[in-house]
């Protein structure tokens, strides 16, 4: 019974220091630095959120869920001949090593269905599902805050 007990003990530690501070949360697979939520208005339907992930082995995200939303989706933006265009993406490759951004006016996380507006202040909770190159699924959670002036460098 003692070593159930200390297991489950050691396994809320880890996963307590797994959240960190908002915005960012480290373990031995995936750093997630920078990580901040847009705000939104009441009735907006649909927010984003923004991040940077280094992974320290070749790994796919592949899936990513969070409280504030029905869904969340990963979608890329890009620039065609002067006009802006958004394509949902199904997975991020994340190479081992390298960052891999998450920005407004990219890359970005869309959260679809907002259970409620995102107030500055605010905080969210976002777990990102990824795949192994061995084809294990790793999930990693974090917080991340609603930050109305985050994309300018600012936090308030």
């Amino acid at each position: 019974m003692r070593s159930v007990t200390a297991a489950l003990a050691r396994g809320v530690l880890c996963g307590w220091l797994a959240l960190g501070p908002a915005g960012a949360a480290a373990s031995e697979l995936l750093t997630v630095s920078g990580a901040w939520v847009s705000p939104t208005v009441p009735g907006q339907s649909v927010g984003a959120a923004y991040m940077q992930l280094r992974s320290e082995q070749d790994a796919s995200l592949v899936k990513i869920e969070t409280d504030a939303s029905s869904r969340a989706e990963m979608h890329q933006m890009t620039s065609v001949n002067d006009v802006m265009r958004m394509r949902q993406l199904e997975q991020v490759e994340l190479p081992d090593g390298r960052s891999e951004s998450f920005a407004p006016g990219g890359r970005h996380v869309m959260l679809v269905d907002l259970r409620h507006p995102l107030k500055d202040g605010d905080n969210v909770r976002i777990t990102l599902t990824l795949r192994l190159r061995d084809g294990r699924m790793v999930h990693e959670t974090f917080v991340a805050p609603v930050l109305r002036n985050a994309a300018h460098g600012s936090r308030r």
